[in-house]
């Protein structure tokens, strides 16, 4: 691995400028490096930071990858890492006109990482050092501790996806735009209210009082710092004081964990904040990766076909881009459908589509010719890119007009017993039914916290907030003996189970049948399924579940 030749930076520099005139912005500085195909391959998700620190499942995934691509070679075209600076890897054998194009897919990735909100909690995080530290402090920790380093990780892993990833986000952003506290607003809001309790008589006379003197001029806090001489001083203590939020199960178990106080387990919480540091930093990628390959996507085909670098390989960029950007019948492209998307939000905003006239026009011809020339759609869609993550951007942004423009449909399938083939069949063309299929494959972990109130006497009792679907059962028993040894004592889980209730009417004799209700016949409406609370427990790694 080495960095590119002057050539190539100086092409990149050229993509760069050309990127900032329309409308994208980023850090001047970024690293490009030359690789080979196979050594792409190490340079996956989670894996592609060379310092990140070491773990078997990470050889595991690497040597996955090479013998996929021993069996199907193919041309990764780039890996892109949201570090200061930014820090991206090309294969070795590109032309320069591939380049070209990969240099503007990379730079549409690096304005994604610095400008959507979302990522807010990386900007400040140098990754690369800090991973090399993690990566030291682990290599240190083996040579003193053993297998019990991996343990530790494995366990922590286990959680991590469980992470407080918004209400981190929250925090962040709230430190850093929250506005200053006045002296009014803490005497009336905060100092009576929840210091003093005054009575609400009284607070309603010092409403009126202050309105008399501020009216006529006079200082309202002279008499109020005379009244109550701590004023002052609480006042200060306030607007220094962190928002509080509440502890995800990491966290909690760090902070309050019996078995990690002692002084020999101290080392474990290192190992559990360094897995939850990495996980938090990754977390905002999880969770755009159709805007952000949209974005990569509708910036590398519209810089590039303006760039004069094309002429001459038209045909080779419609071949590579197509096999990039087509869209499927079945199965989901985030590349496709993100850039498709933000083509037609610019297009709607150019239009003046996003507007009430246009939304309550019923009349389709209206609706096909309905043009206000705004002509902001450029900009438009810089707004977009900055606020909105997956979900949101498909909640919002897919509606029965792009539906129809780009001809998509949900498909369902059932097996023909005739062949033992399994059919597609076009299930659904309503905008609902694409957004709910595309929502339903977006990253959700669960919602589990630690409920404080029931914790006590030993025991770690967790909370599964449900929303209609139950917890993984294969994962449960691994997962709470990793808990458990974490917290040292019994942990408790609470969920939901599904209960078939008396009422289901699912003929299960047609399930092959499409002829008699099909795969149709087989889906059980929410009125079929009764939830019912049970809580895990683990003791001594014997896990057992009650009924609630």
């Amino acid at each position: 691995m080495e960095l590119v030749n002057q050539h190539v930076k100086g092409i990149m520099e050229e993509c760069k400028l050309r990127a900032r005139d329309q409308g994208l912005k980023f850090d001047n500085e970024t690293l490009e490096y030359i690789v080979t195909n196979r050594d792409m391959i190490e340079l996956s998700p989670k894996v592609m930071i060379p310092t990140l620190y070491d773990y078997w499942v990470h050889d595991v995934r690497v040597l996955s990858g090479k013998g996929m691509y021993e069996a199907y070679p193919s041309n990764p075209y780039e890996t892109v890492i949201n570090t200061r600076p930014a820090i991206s890897f090309y294969n070795d054998n590109n032309p320069d006109w591939l380049n070209v194009m990969i240099f503007y897919h990379v730079l549409g990735h690096i304005d994604f990482f610095q400008n959507n909100l979302f990522y807010k909690n990386t900007w400040d995080v140098d990754l690369a050092g800090q991973a090399l530290a993690d990566k030291r402090l682990i290599a240190q920790l083996r040579s003193e501790k053993g297998r019990w380093v991996d343990y530790a990780i494995e366990f922590a892993r286990g959680i991590d996806n469980l992470v407080g990833y918004y209400k981190e986000l929250n925090q962040i952003i709230m430190n850093g735009s929250q506005r200053k506290l006045s002296k009014t607003d803490f005497y009336f809001d905060i100092f009576l209210q929840k210091i003093k309790k005054v009575p609400q008589h009284e607070y309603i006379k010092e409403i009126t009082r202050y309105n008399v003197l501020n009216k006529i001029g006079e200082d309202f806090f002279d008499e109020v710092t005379g009244k109550y001489p701590e004023f002052i001083e609480l006042y200060k203590k306030e607007l220094f004081r962190k928002t509080d939020y509440d502890s995800d199960i990491m966290q909690y178990i760090i902070l309050y964990s019996p078995f990690l106080k002692e002084e020999e387990n101290q080392w474990i919480k290192s190992v559990i904040q360094i897995v939850r540091n990495t996980s938090m930093y990754f977390q905002p990628q999880i969770r755009t990766k159709i805007m952000n390959e949209g974005w990569a996507s509708y910036w590398h085909e519209y810089l590039f076909m303006k760039d004069d670098r094309i002429k001459g390989h038209e045909a080779d960029f419609a071949k590579v881009n197509a096999s990039v950007t087509s869209m499927p019948k079945v199965g989901l492209n985030p590349y496709a459908l993100g850039l498709r998307m933000f083509q037609n939000i610019k297009d709607m905003e150019d239009r003046g589509r996003y507007s009430f006239d246009f939304l309550f026009l019923k009349d389709e011809v209206a609706r096909k010719k309905y043009t206000q020339h705004k002509n902001r759609g450029d900009e438009f869609i810089l707004d977009v890119r900055e606020n909105f993550i997956d979900f949101t951007f498909i909640n919002t942004f897919i509606d029965q007009d792009f539906i129809a423009r780009h001809k998509l449909f949900v498909t369902g399938k059932y097996l023909d017993q005739s062949s033992m083939k399994w059919k597609y069949y076009i299930k659904s063309k309503k905008a609902q039914d694409y957004k709910e299929m595309i929502i339903d494959t977006l990253y959700h972990p669960p919602q589990i916290s630690v409920d404080e109130a029931a914790t006590k006497e030993g025991i770690l009792y967790l909370n599964h907030k449900f929303e209609n679907k139950p917890l993984k059962i294969d994962y449960i028993e691994n997962t709470m003996i990793g808990i458990e040894y974490l917290w040292g004592g019994p942990v408790h889980l609470e969920t939901s189970e599904p209960a078939i209730s008396k009422k289901a009417t699912t003929n299960y004799a047609s399930f092959w049948d499409p002829g008699a209700g099909g795969t149709r016949a087989a889906e059980q409406s929410p009125e079929d399924i009764e939830w019912k609370r049970v809580c895990y427990v683990i003791e001594n790694r014997k896990l057992h579940k009650k009924e609630l």
